[in-house]
């Protein structure tokens, strides 16, 4: 028979916690199963399978908890379709079950009670359900009284069946952390034989102590496992046995503990299974006491327990192998107990309904519970919180570069966060959410009447994706068409061959570069198709192939979930489809924000309903000394925060247990102007105040008491009923998940004006390098112009790779052009005339190259005077300042190291009047000093040249004659003189050139040669320590020295080896040495003269090598009689 819709009724109680309450099957895999498993109820239905496999119909749900209470329990079934509700003592639980099918197909009978067997492994070796039913009903049919007057086929049922509940009752008993029962038992005698049943949430307690006649029993739960210790002391000797079995027993489910002990043998059993049974056969004498304590102990003894007491319920007692009269208990007849519970367990399931938020997994003691929230992606005593941020625009503004983050945009609301790439431009924030479609797809065989769908599968889900596109300010989607012989939107009818299906599932009939309504193409809105008749490329029909192609930008339809393509089934024609990500930028949650101008204005919102759990996150700036942020209230129930004084900003609320308030001091006056982020979250655990992620307050809940917060007045923000009103911005503004639209609401407020202006006071810091922090409505940006690097926080090198001959020149006094444009005017200016005689520079510039000589950058004048940073021909750094005075120039020689070693370098250099700062890399300054002689302006200031100097003016031609040429090969990036970037306008130029493109005549920069865009000058890597003063000596083989007494090991004695046969070699050459000097010495015994000429100016560079000098000489035949020597 097939069903579309059941609606199956009873009420049970059982003090079983396994079985099974109802089953059906049918042949085609449909299935519904209740059952108890753990005393849960478990509801497993399958309305059928499709062809890929029967696991896609199987839907299960689970609720309740503690069910083998013997109570009474109602349960409702009702299903329509693959609707169902599952309710149980009247907590309905929604879900719609997997597959595809609607009807319920049941070839066989419905049974109660159990599972018959049918072949099918579905049954699973089930229990049957041990207990008591009644009010069965079965759409409409009360199965029990059909039962009871024998209109139902019971032959299949078992003999055990009544119609009258019989009641098998228990007596469990009740233990706190102050409870003990003490029973009677057998003394002296040779065996101990005890037996209960435990439940309990605790991994540890004492369940069982004795004092034997000359040791001790001891019956304990310890992390979740049952152990047994037995001690006994004789005069003769010590025995101790210790037994374990069980895991996780302390799950809350019944548990049946067995101990049998006696001469040399002892075993213990959990649960009544075999394959828990653990025995020992150590030698062991016991001799019983006569007395039991269950559940604590806590007398003095000589070895006393590991444990002294027990949370939880027992029942099922045994001592000695007799039941426990506890009835006698309970009449004070037998045994004493204290503080212990008859005939009742108090167990609470703490996890049910599960406080856990976000899948986090809830663990629990009696008295408590507590979340596990590893891998949820959220924190907190409920998992409530999210520990990533809200967009790319979020972590933008905490600093962050370009990179993947993980992003949730509804904070604690339901949506899980998920991955997205974030691209951090000069101006917006790009977020990207990837799709599965691969580029250039082609499509063949699709018609109007068939089309081909392909779907559009993202790295998020659909709900994720349209909560980027509702809080971004723009979003858009290039999609491509390809074709040759297939048409895409033109059709005879009107309607498309091809459309594309955007979210909420709605077909849309226009194409990229065109809008909703508009059934075109980007061709058609700016008339340029191939054939002018269409409006789209593709609707030619053209045997070549030709491209519609174009970005979706009406963000309400995006992203694309499915294209179908429909006219490619002809002869010859072919598609090619391109589906782009989705790409949005801004974030109109993180920016939405208030000014309130008067103490007396504020806003106002529904109820907020955060009744178990509430979360509050927002930002606030403010010069007032206090205001209340936010307040709603209740009868007695509130919740408010609140800046109650310059530094201290307070959270209080009241649940029906009290007001409460916690509050948070902060080191430095919050009335700063500047923003400040405020998080605050309450739940049945705790309660928790956050400000600027450094001071933070936290205190939990009472034990017993009110969980729920009850309010029914509007929220109000920026006020408290007109009292202590907040003056100020508030931007931001989250309530569980949901940010409150303070703009628009502000639009009709008097007293409160949308936005907020004077973010750079706050987020000014991150713009790096000399960038200016610009102000924006909804945020800022960071202004690179006026420096040598680009990026959202100036952060990025800007680079340029050099060839032989290549060179950048920046005139500082260029000829004004009429029509220039307004960034070369300003350019221009930065160093007019007042600014030429310079007194002070500021010099930056990263280089790497391998290669040597080569001016980095030389500056000219209209004068003598000249700046060069230039490397040596043996690749050392020097900078030389010619400003008159001198006879010749200033020369600096800052590193003796080769540093044209191919690894990036940076210099930091500044002058003022005499004083000059050199650092390079990441070594301390150091600092020089012009001669007093020199003269401390540097006139007219001409041009600055990189790479290479190409100069008509005045020049030193001894630097040119020998750093000139060829030029500098390698990379310079980050150069910066007084404020302009010379680079990275000639870069600019590059690339303005490359596209076409056509800037003002006038431009202070030129370039010569071919010049790269690189950032290979970036980083500097770790380097060999300079020396802390320059060797007078410099060896060429600076590997020739070893240190003293280091002796290198070398395995299998191979050192003892070669010293001996090095020996030998040395004396060998040692003696042909000594016989060539005693030639020579006997050939040339005259007495010679020998000229030696010094190079003018090796003094002042005395690392300079000699050749170098002798290079560098004007007049290398001048010879000097006067130095005479023997020749040894």
């Amino acid at each position: 028979m097939k069903i579309i819709k059941d609606v199956i009724a009873l009420r049970f109680k059982t003090s079983e916690s396994e079985g099974v309450i109802l089953h059906g099957e049918g042949q085609q895999g449909d299935y519904i199963t209740l059952e108890l498993r753990k005393a849960k109820l478990l509801l497993q239905i399958n309305l059928g399978s499709n062809q890929y496999g029967t696991i896609l119909g199987h839907t299960s749900v689970t609720t309740g908890s503690l069910l083998d209470d013997n109570h009474w329990h109602s349960v409702v079934i009702e299903r329509y379709r693959r609707n169902v509700n599952f309710t149980l003592d009247g907590h309905t639980q929604h879900f719609r079950t997997n597959g595809e099918f609607d009807h319920l197909d049941l070839d066989y009978e419905l049974s109660f009670g159990g599972m018959p067997y049918s072949g099918k492994p579905v049954g699973g070796g089930r229990k049957n359900f041990k207990g008591c039913m009644e009010s069965i009903n079965y759409n409409g049919d009360n199965i029990t009284d059909l039962a009871r007057r024998k209109k139902l086929d019971t032959s299949s049922f078992q003999r055990n069946l009544s119609f009258t509940c019989v009641e098998t009752h228990t007596f469990p008993v009740f233990f706190n952390a102050t409870s003990f029962l003490q029973l009677p038992g057998r003394a002296n005698h040779n065996t101990v034989s005890v037996g209960f049943q435990f439940r309990t949430w605790n991994p540890d307690g004492l369940l069982l102590f004795s004092n034997l006649d000359d040791g001790t029993l001891e019956i304990s739960l310890e992390d979740g496992k049952i152990i047994i210790h037995i001690n006994v002391t004789t005069a003769v000797k010590n025995y101790r046995v210790d037994l374990l079995s069980g895991s996780s027993l302390n799950d809350g489910q019944w548990h049946a503990v067995r101990l049998v002990a006696k001469e040399n043998f002892a075993m213990l059993t959990v649960d009544g299974e075999e394959v828990s049974a653990v025995r020992s056969t150590s030698p062991l004498s016991i001799t019983t006491g006569g007395t039991y304590h269950l559940g604590g102990y806590f007398l003095q003894t000589l070895f006393p327990p590991s444990q002294r007491s027990f949370q939880g319920c027992m029942q099922a007692i045994l001592v000695d192998d007799q039941p426990a009269d506890l009835h006698a208990v309970e009449k004070g007849t037998v045994g004493a107990f204290e503080n212990i519970s008859l005939d009742m367990c108090a167990i609470i399931d703490r996890c049910m309904p599960n406080h856990c938020e976000h899948g986090g997994r809830c663990k629990q003691t009696w008295d408590s519970f507590s979340c596990n929230c590893d891998g949820t992606g959220y924190n907190g005593a409920t998992c409530h919180t999210s520990i990533h941020e809200p967009s790319c625009e979020a972590y933008k503004h905490l600093g962050r570069s370009s990179d993947t983050y993980w992003i949730d945009p509804d904070g604690s609301g339901p949506l899980g966060p998920f991955k997205v790439n974030c691209n951090m431009t000069e101006d917006k924030v790009w977020t990207t959410v990837m799709n599965n479609l691969p580029p250039r797809i082609s499509i063949t065989g699709s018609s109007r009447e068939r089309r081909t769908v392909l779907q559009v599968n993202y790295s998020s889900s659909m709900d994720q994706v349209t909560a980027i596109t509702t809080s971004a300010e723009h979003c858009e989607q290039q999609i491509t068409y390809s074709c040759r012989m297939s048409r895409l939107l033109n059709t005879p009818d009107g309607t498309p061959y091809t459309w594309w299906v955007g979210r909420g599932s709605e077909k849309h009939f226009y194409w990229g570069g065109s809008g909703p309504g508009i059934q075109k193409c980007a061709c058609g809105m700016d008339k340029s198709c191939i054939d002018p008749k269409y409006d789209c490329n593709c609707d030619a029909d053209a045997k070549q192939w030709k491209e519609d192609s174009g970005l979706l930008t009406y963000k309400e339809h995006l992203p694309v979930s499915q294209v179908a393509v429909g006219d490619t089934n002809r002869l010859g024609s072919e598609a090619k489809l391109t589906v782009g990500p989705l790409r949005c930028h801004g974030d109109s949650n993180y920016w939405n924000a208030a000014s309130f101008t008067t103490p007396s204005s504020y806003l106002h919102f529904a109820t907020f309903q955060g009744e178990t759990s509430a979360d509050i996150s927002f930002y606030f700036k403010t010069s007032a000394p206090y205001g209340v942020f936010l307040e709603n209230l209740g009868n007695t129930d509130f919740i408010r925060l609140e800046l109650k004084s310059p530094t201290v900003v307070s959270f209080s609320f009241d649940v029906g247990n009290g007001p409460v308030e916690l509050t948070v001091h902060s080191a430095t006056p919050l009335n700063d102007d500047q923003w400040h982020r405020v998080m605050a979250e309450r739940n049945i655990k705790e309660a928790v105040l956050q400000v600027d992620q450094m001071y933070r307050t936290s205190r939990l809940a009472p034990a017993q008491g009110h969980t729920r917060l009850e309010l029914f007045s509007q929220l109000y923000v920026g006020a408290a009923g007109g009292q202590r009103g907040f003056l100020g911005c508030i931007r931001a503004l989250r309530m569980n998940g949901i940010t409150l639209n303070l703009e628009e609401r502000a639009k009709v407020t008097p007293g409160v004006m949308s936005g907020c202006q004077g973010h750079c006071t706050s987020f000014g810091m991150y713009c790096r390098n000399g960038g200016k922090c610009v102000e924006r409505y909804n945020g800022y940006l960071c202004d690179c112009t006026t420096t040598a690097f680009n990026g959202p926080f100036c952060t990025k090198d800007v680079g340029g790779f050099f060839e032989a001959g290549t060179l950048v020149k920046y005139n500082f006094m260029p000829e004004p052009v009429p029509g220039a444009s307004k960034d070369t005017k300003a350019l221009t200016q930065q160093l007019m005339p007042n600014d030429v005689n310079l007194t002070k520079e500021d010099v930056t510039l990263s280089f790497s190259t391998s290669s040597a000589p080569a001016i980095l950058m030389y500056v000219s004048s209209k004068t003598q005077d000249y700046l060069a940073v230039v490397l040596r021909h043996n690749g050392s750094l020097q900078v030389r300042y010619n400003l008159g005075g001198l006879r010749e120039p200033f020369a600096i020689d800052v590193d003796q190291r080769n540093l044209a070693n191919g690894q990036p370098h940076n210099i930091n250099m500044s002058r003022l009047n005499r004083s000059i700062s050199i650092q390079l890399d990441h070594y301390p300054p150091m600092n020089y000093k012009l001669p007093d002689a020199s003269d401390i302006q540097f006139d007219l200031v001409k041009t600055l040249f990189l790479g290479k100097v190409y100069e008509t003016g005045p020049i030193d031609p001894i630097l040119i004659e020998q750093y000139n040429s060829p030029g500098f090969i390698g990379c310079l990036s980050r150069v910066q003189f007084n404020g302009v970037a010379p680079l990275k306008s000639a870069l600019r130029k590059a690339a303005d050139a490359q596209a076409d493109s056509h800037p003002a005549s006038a431009s202070p920069v030129s370039y010569q040669g071919k010049l790269v865009q690189s950032n290979c000058g970036a980083s500097p890597l770790t380097i060999p320590p300079m020396s802390t003063a320059p060797n007078p000596w410099p060896l060429d083989n600076t590997d020739a020295e070893t240190p003293l007494n280091e002796e290198r090991v070398i395995p299998n004695g191979v050192n003892r080896d070669s010293a001996i046969i090095g020996g030998i070699i040395a004396v060998v050459i040692f003696t042909i040495l000594c016989t060539l000097v005693f030639l020579i010495r006997y050939m040339f015994r005259h007495k010679g003269t020998y000229h030696t000429n010094e190079a003018k100016g090796s003094g002042e560079s005395a690392t300079e090598s000699a050749d170098t000098a002798i290079i560098g000489t004007d007049n290398p035949e001048t010879i000097d009689e006067s130095k005479k020597e023997w020749f040894i």
